[in-house]
């Protein structure tokens, strides 16, 4: 099929690929505009645009700054006469102009299990909340913010010591395989009115119920706050992995992997951590140090059990662990 891809971040490649490899035209892509990157400010083009040059060179490449208001972009993309449009972390709201344009429909691939967390970081927030599955649907896309009725749906199971860049790779390649199973359905189907084409694909809509909206984060939502319990400090350093900080010695802190010393996660922690959780631990002051594990990392208070820091990265520092960690922070 004549496809029209939208997508920005590396996230995204994945889904390109497979499409590309399976025998797709990839007619146009659509990605957010070169930013300026790296110590020289350097304007670099997005992971999606970079990797679509590489694979198809010819392909055309659009990058507007507000698609809603530019209907000369609108334009060029109904000149694409593209099958179908597949969007993947894109990063713009579609209007309804462009979402009306190919005669197969305008379908996402949303990094949830729909309609928990709707927007734009579903899967920080499944992570910062602890849900225990996520996964990804592919939906027809309407005017709203992710409120199409869903083709397709697969479930992952969340690993506690898991962080959003590791989950991410993992929903990233399940995008690209659920596409690729999409695509011959959505092609079987044919073309018509919406509500006849999706009819014929036997779309499930989404429910009113469970709908929860993943905002967007904003500089507050970072800082960690050591009054708050082990697993709820440790879920925050999963979730905005790399970028959860905290105050150290007058310094910025950012951690980078945490274990919450819980005796009933006990089989879900690695041997030293679980064989940590077992211990009975004085109370102290939050955010203070407990122990030096050798080897491992920092025992910290919290204002329940405590948390074990096993990686961080102190301003003006390069990422440290074990031994050197110990010896930066004590």
């Amino acid at each position: 099929m004549r496809v029209l891809f939208w997508g920005t971040p590396a996230y995204a490649v994945p889904t390109l690929e497979a499409l590309h490899g399976a025998g797709h035209q990839i007619v146009g892509v659509v990605t957010q505009p070169d930013r300026r990157r790296g110590r020289g400010s350097s304007l670099m083009p997005s992971p999606v645009k970079a990797r679509a040059l590489e694979l198809i060179g010819d392909v055309t490449v659009l990058t507007p700054q507000r698609i809603r208001r530019e209907p000369e972009t609108q334009a060029q993309l109904a000149a694409l006469q593209a099958d179908l449009s597949v969007v993947v972390a894109f990063g713009q709201l579609l209007p309804p102009e462009v979402l009306q344009q190919p005669p197969l429909g305008c379908w996402n691939g949303h990094g949830s299990l729909l309609p928990r967390w709707r927007g734009a970081g579903p899967i920080q927030w499944c992570l910062m909340e602890g849900d225990a599955q996520t996964g990804v649907g592919i939906m027809a896309m309407e005017p709203g913010l992710d409120t199409g009725p869903v083709l397709l749906e697969r479930a992952l199971d969340v690993q506690l010591l898991e962080n959003a860049a590791a989950l991410a790779g993992r929903l990233s390649q399940l995008t690209a395989e659920l596409f690729v199973e999409a695509l011959p359905q959505i092609e079987a189907a044919g073309p018509g009115p919406e509500a006849e084409r999706l009819s014929r694909l036997a779309v499930t809509p989404q429910s009113d119920d469970g709908v929860s909206l993943a905002r967007l984060l904003s500089k507050d939502d970072y800082r960690l706050d050591w009054s708050e319990r082990a697993l709820a400090i440790h879920r925050k350093v999963m979730g905005l992995f790399p970028g959860a900080y905290c105050s150290w010695r007058g310094k910025r802190l950012k951690l980078l992997a945490t274990e919450p010393l819980v005796a009933r996660l006990a089989d879900q922690l690695s041997p030293e951590a679980a064989a940590l959780s077992q211990r009975q631990w004085p109370a102290a002051e939050p955010g203070s140090i407990l122990e030096a594990v050798r080897g491992v990392g920092l025992v910290l208070a919290t204002s329940g059990c405590p948390i074990l820091l096993r990686q961080a990265q102190l301003e003006g520092k390069a990422a440290s662990s074990g031994d050197s960690l110990i010896q930066q922070l004590s």
